[in-house]
């Protein structure tokens, strides 16, 4: 039905849609299946459910129950809680059924128009699409806390950026992500390492490029936030 997974450039601004086979057998325990934090929530398909995965705080894995196959659209950070009307801390680390955030008789239908979708990945963004036009309005402040901390400035310089103070950019990024500004932060320096490294960046040019001490710092990031090497994760 779909290919082991292939994504592309969703209508939402800054959004991505992608598909992705059922995983078939033991996942073992190798990078195959894992789903690393991004900063990002995600509306998900599957025949016969339809669900919302929270920010991930440390590498998620499928389990028995979620191998899919799949068709998910993935938000960029902070946009996804206008349109679910929730806030990102409470499904942190969590994958929730649709129908616990909206009403039940309501995802039913929705969920047996996308299984009967001759393209299910395209129902869904549709849907997604629909979800955003009846949206409040997304944070400029909370578009350009995700830019100042993925360009690696700090977090003290993101909140004098946006005109927040400390304590507010933390209740905002709450709602917005899921966790606070520093976790964030991580989080996308790490997508910005691993992205470097899988082009063929030598470890230690791509710790120094994106704001590790050193390389063995960036190998305690991965291990904590990925549960394996990282020589491991780029092999898998």
């Amino acid at each position: 039905m779909f290919p082991e997974y292939a994504e592309r450039a969703s209508r939402l601004p800054g959004a991505v849609v992608w598909t992705k086979r059922a995983v078939v057998g033991r996942t073992g325990g190798g990078a195959a299946g894992l789903v690393l934090p991004d900063g990002c929530m995600d509306l998900l398909w599957t025949e016969g459910r339809l669900l919302v995965a929270g920010p991930d705080t440390t590498a998620f894995r499928p389990g028995p129950g979620l191998r899919g196959p799949w068709a998910g659209v993935r938000f960029r950070p902070g946009a996804a809680p206008a349109l679910l009307g929730v806030p990102a801390h409470e499904l942190r680390n969590r994958r929730v059924d649709l129908a616990d955030l909206r009403p039940g008789a309501e995802v039913r239908r929705l969920t047996e128009r996308i299984d009967a979708a001759p393209d299910p990945a395209v129902a869904l963004e549709e849907l997604a699409v629909r979800l955003a036009a009846s949206a409040p309005p997304e944070d400029p402040q909370v578009r350009a806390v995700v830019a100042a901390l993925a360009a690696g400035r700090t977090v003290a310089a993101t909140a004098e950026a946006v005109g927040l103070g400390a304590r507010q950019l933390h209740r905002r990024s709450l709602a917005a992500f899921g966790y606070g500004p520093k976790t964030l932060a991580r989080i996308l320096r790490l997508q910005r390492a691993l992205a470097l490294a899988r082009r063929g960046v030598p470890l230690a040019e791509t710790a120094a490029r994106t704001g590790y001490a050193d390389q063995a710092h960036l190998s305690r990031d991965v291990r904590e936030l990925a549960g394996m090497p990282v020589t491991a994760l780029l092999g898998s």
